[in-house]
C-alpha cells in the first residue's frame, strides 16, 4: 500500500510532500516507510516495524490521518484496498 500527499502550493515555498507505503521483509514482519520533505528536494526517511500486516496498516491510516489534520492532501493512493 501507498499514500503520497502533499500541501497546496503558497507562495514562493515549493509544496511539502509526505510519502508513506509498506513493505513485507524476509522474515514475514512489515515496515511502515516515512518520507517527506519539500517537493523536489532530499527528503528525510523513517521506518518503523511490525509483526503483522494490519498493525502496519494501522499505522500507515494513522499517520495519514495525522497529516491530514496538518493540511496535507491525499494525491494518490495505490493498494489492494480503500483505506478506511
Amino acid at each position: 500500500m501507498r499514500i503520497f500527499l502533499q500541501t497546496p502550493h503558497s507562495g514562493d515555498k515549493p509544496p511539502r510532500y509526505y510519502h508513506l507505503f509498506l513493505q513485507e521483509d524476509l522474515l514475514g514482519g512489515w515496515s511502515l516507510v516515512k518520507e517527506w520533505g519539500f517537493q523536489g528536494a532530499s527528503g528525510r526517511v523513517q521506518r518503523e516495524h511490525f509483526e503483522t500486516r494490519d498493525e502496519a496498516i494501522d499505522a500507515l491510516i494513522t499517520s495519514r490521518d495525522t497529516q491530514i489534520q496538518r493540511g496535507y492532501r491525499v494525491m494518490f493512493f495505490q493498494g489492494d484496498e480503500a483505506p478506511r
